[in-house]
């Protein structure tokens, strides 16, 4: 199945900050598995950085591109579907761009890999990475 990363794990795998566990980067590294990056993200980073919030080595737009291109990580578009998803969604988690995530996974029927253990409490298939690969 595809997967949607999450901003914190594209960060991660782009070696901004924390890294990945083995098994999460095998998931990202199989050829056989369509990764995506939603636009949501890109946005996050960019906000994020123009904040003064988030340390990059560089330009948000030079972290993201070079991380897609090195990668073969696909963009994922917003589409209306997904922000109307956004609308059924309980609020367990206030967080917009995490919200957005949801619903595009849900939207396109991808997992979502995630470190935050709050988006367990949504209806959503995860690649959780605080549990161990036993628990998965």
């Amino acid at each position: 199945m595809s997967i949607l990363i999450d901003t914190h794990v594209f960060l991660w795998g782009a070696g901004v900050g924390k890294r990945l566990t083995k098994g999460a980067l095998e998931l990202l590294d199989d050829a056989e598995t369509p990764i995506f990056l939603s636009v949501a993200s890109a946005w996050e980073i960019a906000i994020k950085w123009s904040k003064g919030r988030l340390e990059l080595p560089e330009h948000p737009a030079q972290v993201v591109r070079n991380a897609i291109s090195t990668s073969g990580i696909s963009q994922l578009a917003l589409t209306l579907q997904d922000a109307f998803e956004v609308a059924d969604l309980p609020f367990h988690h206030k967080d917009p761009f995490d919200r957005l995530l949801i619903a595009q996974a849900r939207s396109n029927g991808l997992r979502l890999m995630t470190a935050d253990p709050i988006l367990e409490k949504y209806d959503v298939d995860l690649i959780a990475l605080w549990l161990d690969e036993d628990d998965e």
